[in-house]
C-alpha cells in the first residue's frame, strides 16, 4: 500500500473523492448505506398524508428525519 503526502488538508481530502465510480464503487455505498439503515432506522409515521406541493412533502420528510437524528446524537451524548 503506497504512501502519500500531501502539502494541506484540502489536497489530502481531494484525494479520497471517486470521481469516476465503476459499478462496483455504487453496489459498495448502497451496501454502507442498508447497513446503516439496518443498525439504526427511521421511524416514520404511519398514515398516508395529503400535501398541497411537493415541497410541503419534502419538508415534513425533512422535519421527521432531523428529529430521528437530534435523537441519535442525544442519545451519543448520554453514552
Amino acid at each position: 500500500m503506497p504512501v502519500y503526502k500531501y502539502k494541506s488538508f484540502e489536497e489530502a481530502e481531494k484525494a479520497l473523492w471517486n470521481f469516476n465510480p465503476d459499478e462496483a464503487y455504487i453496489d459498495r455505498v448502497a451496501e454502507l448505506w442498508d447497513f446503516a439503515d439496518e443498525l439504526n432506522p427511521i421511524k416514520y409515521p404511519r398514515g398516508v398524508f395529503k400535501f398541497k406541493t411537493i415541497q410541503e412533502a419534502n419538508k415534513h420528510r425533512e422535519e421527521i428525519e432531523r428529529a430521528h437524528a437530534l435523537k441519535v446524537m442525544a442519545r451519543k451524548k448520554c453514552e
